[in-house]
């Protein structure tokens, strides 16, 4: 088991996600956010069935972070009650893993890796 997780948001608009994954890097509480393009979300909401497009979040973070990484997400997002799941990354390719570290907060060393 790593200390790596990845936290999932759902955003009403394209710009709120490039907002929102912009903000998370740049404040390294996330090494990487990739934003999944108009996702169709369907769920219940005050008793009522409700559909509607979403963009996807997938935020690449530490589990020490996650509570600064909610509490800006949850200011920041336009939603009443925004999703904001973490999920634990059991294990990954070291050298990503690595990466990761590198772009987020509390880490010393700063390595260049891939855009994913």
């Amino acid at each position: 088991m790593t200390d790596k997780i990845l936290v999932s948001a759902a955003c009403g608009s394209a710009e709120e996600a490039q907002r929102l994954a912009r903000m998370l890097v740049e404040e390294r509480l996330a090494a990487c956010v990739q934003v999944v393009p108009r996702i169709r979300s369907i769920y219940r909401w005050r008793g009522a069935v409700e559909e509607s497009d979403e963009w996807l979040l997938l935020a690449k973070s530490r589990r020490d972070l996650f509570e600064e990484l909610r509490r800006r997400l949850r200011a920041a997002h336009s939603y009443e009650l925004p999703e904001i799941v973490a999920l634990a990354v059991i294990d990954g390719d070291p050298d990503y893993l690595a990466w990761m570290d590198s772009g987020l907060r509390g880490t010393d060393s700063l390595r260049d890796g891939p855009a994913v």
